[in-house]
């Protein structure tokens, strides 16, 4: 975090606002975090150019477009030599499908999550990771079977001293 500048609780705000809705004009997101437009604008274009904000998304209710199953996949490697996690990592990220990979610490290496239409194109999307012979040992696979919350935005204010 070196060179980042320091957010105060205006910034803070309006990373906050800004993950409850991105469509927000300036106009209404200077009035939510009690600025005026010009320095508001001023601010989210600093925190874009630091790299805080990464981009303005859409969050979709996947289940209404499509039937789609989501799937953790806890993976372990053959080797854990620096050489065996970079090649892991680099072929790992192929896989369109593959919505986050976690390097973990515990019983196992990383854990992947997975969304696909259904368990048959999860296993050839499994078989073909283990084709590459990219160093997985083993993995483990959990089919979600009912999602009970997504919160969504990152809890900001909890997880940022202000001081």
């Amino acid at each position: 975090m070196v060179g980042l500048p320091k957010l105060d609780r205006i910034d803070i705000n309006i990373l906050a606002q800004l993950q409850q809705n991105g469509r927000l004009s300036n106009v209404d997101l200077a009035e939510l975090v009690g600025l005026s437009p010009s320095p508001c604008l001023s601010r989210v274009r600093r925190l874009e150019e630091a790299g805080y904000i990464v981009s303005y998304n859409a969050r979709l209710h996947l289940s209404k477009l499509v039937e789609h199953i989501t799937v953790f996949t806890q993976v372990t490697l053959n080797d854990h030599k620096r050489e065996d996690f970079i090649k892991f990592e680099a072929n790992i990220r192929k896989y369109e499908t593959l919505q986050e990979c976690h390097l973990v610490s515990g019983g196992y290496d990383y854990l992947l999550k997975f969304l696909t239409k259904n368990v048959a194109l999860y296993q050839e999307i499994m078989e073909s990771i283990l084709s590459r012979n990219i160093g997985v040992e083993k993995y483990f696979s959990y089919i979600v079977i009912k999602t009970i919350f997504d919160r969504g935005p990152i809890p900001l204010k909890s997880l940022i001293n202000d001081s």
